[in-house]
């Protein structure tokens, strides 16, 4: 993912129990016990995944709460098949696994296309994307995101974008990428809770003020509609209008 790592907070890197635990201390939203059960009766990730994140944690034991957790991977592949995208766009991919996790969710002949500044945590997750046999789907762009967004085609169209990157960015890259999205089509926002700092008012850091002006912005802005959804440290949902 993309600078000021120190707000993303899905600590997600560890075994499945145990990131399911960490998820719910992290969002104060369910008990341990509640947590368990949850898991018990979610689909796991497979393979691929869990080494993905083992080698994560290992390979970047500071950067690994960046890594989004198995069941919001989950959910997010099943937004994606539940509103058939062929066409998805990622701002912010660190070592791979929300890609992954997009990419299997898309259409027959889908693609995505990743934004990050890191060369060495995205070469994790090319070597990841081979292994799922998704290498030929994900298409990645090293450099500045908004950059990268605004040297898009005016006419291009995606079905679901996914932000995860710096959160002093995220104003900006609303603004980018909602043009982007057909109607119809989905955004999805992670950390959009900055770990319960956004409702205490002595929290005043660039970051958390950040994700409180994105916050206000994406609920008035006239063409979406919004949720946000108690996941993990707070993931927004928006539907293209």
């Amino acid at each position: 993912m993309l600078p000021a790592r120190e707000t993303d907070v899905d600590r997600f890197s560890r075994p499945h129990s145990a990131t399911v635990g960490a998820m719910a201390r992290a969002s104060g939203q369910l008990s341990d016990a509640l947590n368990e059960y949850v898991t018990a009766h979610s689909a796991h990730p497979d393979e691929v995944l869990r080494d993905l994140a083992a080698e994560t944690a290992r390979l970047f034991p500071e950067d690994a709460d960046m890594q989004i957790g198995p069941g919001q991977g989950t959910f997010m592949t099943m937004l994606a098949r539940l509103i058939g995208a062929r066409s998805a766009i990622e701002v912010g991919t660190f070592t791979g696994y929300s890609s992954i996790c997009i990419a299997r969710g898309l259409a027959a002949g889908g693609r995505l296309r990743c934004f990050d500044v890191s060369a060495e945590f995205t070469a994790v997750a090319r070597r990841y994307w081979q292994r799922a046999g998704l290498a030929d789907q994900i298409e990645l762009r090293l450099g500045p995101a908004a950059d990268n967004l605004a040297d898009l085609d005016p006419g291009t169209r995606f079905d679901y974008a996914f932000i995860d990157a710096d959160k002093t960015g995220y104003p900006r890259y609303w603004d980018l990428i909602v043009p982007l999205v057909r109607p119809g089509g989905l955004i999805l926002v992670d950390n959009t809770l900055s770990h319960g700092r956004v409702v205490d008012d002595a929290e005043q850091g660039e970051s958390v003020r950040a994700i409180r002006e994105f916050n206000a912005r994406a609920l008035a802005d006239h063409r979406t509609e919004v949720v946000l959804l108690p996941i993990g440290d707070g993931l927004t949902m928006a539907r293209r209008l």
